[in-house]
This record gives C-alpha cells, structure tokens and sequence, in this order.
C-alpha cells in the first residue's frame, strides 16, 4: 500500500488577510484531509474555516504541536495513518510551515518515513520582505533572532555589516515584536549611516508597512515598531 503525503499548508500573516493568503487548491486539499498538526487547535480551525472547509469539524483529527506538546509528542501516532496511506496536514501559526518555525521537526520525521513532503503556495514574510526591499535577491541570509544582550547585538549588527558590504548579501532577521523598537535604535547607532535598512511591518495586514532608507535617514523618521510583526533587513553591498 502507497503511504499519505504531508502538505505544508501556509496559513495568513495577519487579520483579515484571507483573499491574499489562500489559493483555489488550499480549498481542495483541506477537503480531502482530515487529519492535522497544527500549533494551536483553535486558530487551526479558524483558518481551515477561512479556507473554504466544508468536512464537519468534529470529524477532524487534530494533533498538538504547541510549545508545552512538542517534548512529549508522538511521532508514530502522529504518522501512522499517513503510514497507511492516508494524507495530512501541518500548519504553522503564521505564514509557511517549518520556515523559521518548529514545525521543520514534522518534516524531518516525516522524510525518515519514508512520507512525501508536498509544499503548498502561500504568504512567507521572510521572502515577501526580500520581494519589496529592493535588496540583493540571489545571495542573501535569514538570521533568526540577534543576541539580546546589548553588547552582544552591537558586535552582531557590526559584523554582518561588513558581511553584507564584502559580500553584497542581503542580511535578514527578526525580533520579538515588543522588543522592535529596541532593536531598530540599536542598528541606528551601529550601522553606517551610508547602510540600508528596509523595515517590513505587518505584512498583508491593511496597516502593511515597508520602507527601505539609509541609516541616516531612518534616524529623521520617526516610527513606531512596538508590538508589531516586523521583518529586518540590512544591505550594505
């Protein structure tokens, strides 16, 4: 017997961001399974509401793969009916499965069954912000999160300052938005003031904000990042 496939079913980045977030196929493959991990049950449903479900929920199977779930999950019952040749979902709380999320656990255990991986279009706010920046979009790296401590972060915006002007790479990271702010007046006082800087804010949101400038001259604008899902990306090439 043929084993299931696991789709990597992107879900929106915002609020309200439905018709930029979902394609025709999202509604034909959420229709044909019935079995999902998922971060949060409860935004899960939601989404797979938004996305044209029409399976009654309640005959749905729903594995937890939240933070407090993951140390004690089960991968065998997680895939033993993709095992036996049924399809599931993973779904991610924000954009894409398994990018800069923890999902990337269920895609490796999925490959060492021996289950195909098949990932779905949708909204990704790491490469829509490399889209709209204006940056080097063929040699470019997505950091993760910089140090949190002060001296720590100032010797990292310096070095992959030069990493980007020696190499003419597009420098990606991000932060935990309340700590946005933070951050932004950080690269303010480390970077050239000659150093880009594009700020991609809320992405598909109807508030989306993205501006690329100098340093020198994000320092005249004044803007507000508190709270906010933000992308950060540097280009000193």
């Amino acid at each position: 017997m043929a084993k299931g496939s696991l789709y990597l079913i992107p879900v929106p980045l915002a609020q309200e961001a439905e018709k930029a977030s979902y394609t025709l196929l999202h509604a034909d493959i959420i229709n044909h399974i019935k079995e999902y991990v998922v971060e949060n049950e409860k935004t899960a449903r939601k989404f797979l509401k938004e996305a044209g479900l029409k399976r009654p929920q309640q005959e749905l199977i729903i594995h937890d793969y939240g933070k407090h779930q993951r140390e004690k999950i089960n991968y065998h019952e997680i895939f033993k009916n993709a095992v036996a040749g049924e399809d599931i979902g993973l779904m991610s709380e924000a954009g894409c499965p398994a990018i800069a999320d923890p999902g990337s656990d269920v895609v490796a255990e999925a490959h060492k069954r021996g289950i195909r991986v098949i990932p779905m279009v949708g909204p990704n706010s790491i490469l829509m912000s490399l889209m709209a920046s204006g940056f080097n979009g063929q040699h470019f790296s997505f950091l993760g999160y910089l140090p949190i401590d002060k001296s720590a972060r100032s010797k990292k915006i310096k070095d992959i300052e030069k990493i980007s002007q020696r190499e003419k790479s597009t420098q990606i990271f991000i932060e935990t938005p309340f700590r946005n702010n933070q951050l932004l007046a950080e690269l303010l006082k480390s970077c050239k003031p000659q150093t880009k800087l594009c700020i991609a804010c809320n992405i598909t949101a109807g508030d989306e904000y993205i501006f690329t400038q100098s340093i020198g001259q994000w320092k005249d604008t004044k803007i507000d990042l508190h709270k906010k899902p933000c992308i950060f990306l540097l280009f000193a090439g």
